[in-house]
């Protein structure tokens, strides 16, 4: 019985890490892998820091806002450059880019200059990298794993890689922040950065010749919108992923505050809940990877909405930390499942020489919203509190939901083709 079993489990443990056997893909992912917890443990510190600096809800929204709108401006144009461009160099160098904001940050704080509108600056010239960087990261999955019927596999070892991290990075964060500061966070993400670097470097990756049929850089991107927003599962999936991170995914803004303010919490209660989110988004992601192909993916999308929302609003009226703990998991889960499963079926559906644009109004959808709603989270603490803000985030997110339920029969026809 015990043969069998271990059998099974093997099997098991090779359907979810079944792309890791592409040598491309397996660099990305260790690479990837050490530099998202860095990034994890400055996104953690970043907002602590404005907090403890500032004492204002407000400026942690604008703090946000700022670093998040060149995503919203910017990524559109960047994905008709993720069409043409080689996708791998662009990889390398936003790596490198990010690495440098990250150790200016480090510089400015060991040395005492670092003020707020220095948060600012770099965090839009972040914002300026990630909007070239995500839709190209995206991208990059299909030209790194040589079976296509694995894609799906990728993706959500995609989410179980960023999830790993997001687990690991805010316990360091508030370890690193108790013990040395913010500034050691920023350090730590900076060095991480090494890594991927260096894997980029040592993959060997085949250019495909991207055909530039009109060199109008407006026409491209006329032409991918119009692509995006005509196939209706594409559109709706979007649509939704916009208004659940515009409303649902500030909610790490909110947390400083609720955790100051209600639980009567530090910075390492901050990262325990952070980190539970994490836990929970790393099992919705092995969840996605045990999943041996993509279908009923469409109906997962609505119903972990719907879900998400409500365990906001329940973790709203919570006063015990156990139970919010127990809630961030929840959280995480469903989260991940709605963000993993939407990539999952805009990368199937999307034809290969619009898969740049399409996304990065996924990016858009995902990333670009969330100055918007940095700056709403931030107005609703400040205004209404943390509590209602959280319950406001969660009832936008279930209305989403139930709206694109009322469209599934009819967007399931997009995948009988």
């Amino acid at each position: 019985m015990k043969e069998k079993n271990n059998n099974k489990r093997q099997t098991g443990l090779k359907v979810i890490f079944r792309s890791l056997r592409y040598r491309n893909y397996r660099l990305f992912f260790i690479g990837q892998t050490i530099s998202l917890v860095g990034t994890w443990i400055q996104r953690i510190a970043t907002p602590w820091l404005v907090y403890r600096l500032s004492k204002s809800a407000l400026l942690l929204g604008v703090v946000g806002f700022s670093s998040q709108l060149p995503n919203f401006l910017l990524t559109p144009f960047a994905g008709v450059w993720v069409d043409r461009l080689n996708r791998h160099k662009i990889l390398v160098a936003t790596q490198i880019f990010a690495m440098l904001q990250a150790l200016s940050l480090a510089v400015l704080f060991f040395t005492g200059a670092l003020k707020i509108w220095h948060i600012v600056v770099l965090g839009i010239f972040l914002g300026c990298i990630d909007a070239f960087d995500m839709p190209t990261r995206q991208s990059f999955v299909v030209d790194i794993i040589d079976n296509k019927e694995d894609l799906s596999n990728a993706i959500a070892l995609n989410s179980l890689m960023v999830n790993a991290a997001r687990l690991v990075g805010p316990t360091v964060a508030g370890v690193l922040v108790a013990s040395f500061g913010e500034g050691m966070c920023f350090l730590v993400n900076g060095l991480s950065y090494i890594f991927v670097i260096i894997s980029l470097l040592m993959m060997n990756v085949v250019q495909k010749n991207n055909v530039v049929q009109n060199n109008k850089i407006f026409y491209d991107l006329k032409e991918g919108f119009r692509y995006t927003f005509r196939v209706l599962a594409i559109k709706y999936v979007i649509l939704l992923l916009a208004l659940v991170s515009l409303m649902g995914m500030s909610y790490a803004l909110i947390m400083p505050v609720f955790v100051k303010e209600i639980l009567n919490g530090g910075s390492d209660a901050f990262g325990f809940l952070m980190c539970a989110s994490g836990i929970g988004a790393l099992f919705g992601a092995v969840y996605l990877a045990s999943k041996k192909d993509s279908s009923g993916l469409i109906k997962i999308i609505p119903l972990s909405a719907f879900v998400f929302g409500f365990a906001l609003i329940m973790f709203s009226f919570s006063r015990k930390f156990f139970i919010c703990l127990m809630l961030m998991i929840l959280i995480g889960f469903f989260m991940i499942l709605q963000i993993a499963s939407s990539n999952t079926v805009l990368q199937t559906l999307v034809e290969d020489d619009k898969r740049g644009r399409v996304m990065s109004f996924y990016t858009m959808a995902f990333i670009g919203t969330a100055p918007f709603g940095s700056l709403l989270a931030g107005f609703l603490t400040n205004k209404l509190g943390a509590q209602n803000a959280f319950i406001i985030c969660g009832l936008s997110c279930i209305l989403g939901a139930i709206i694109f339920l009322n469209k599934l029969s009819e967007l399931k026809k997009c995948f009988i083709k």
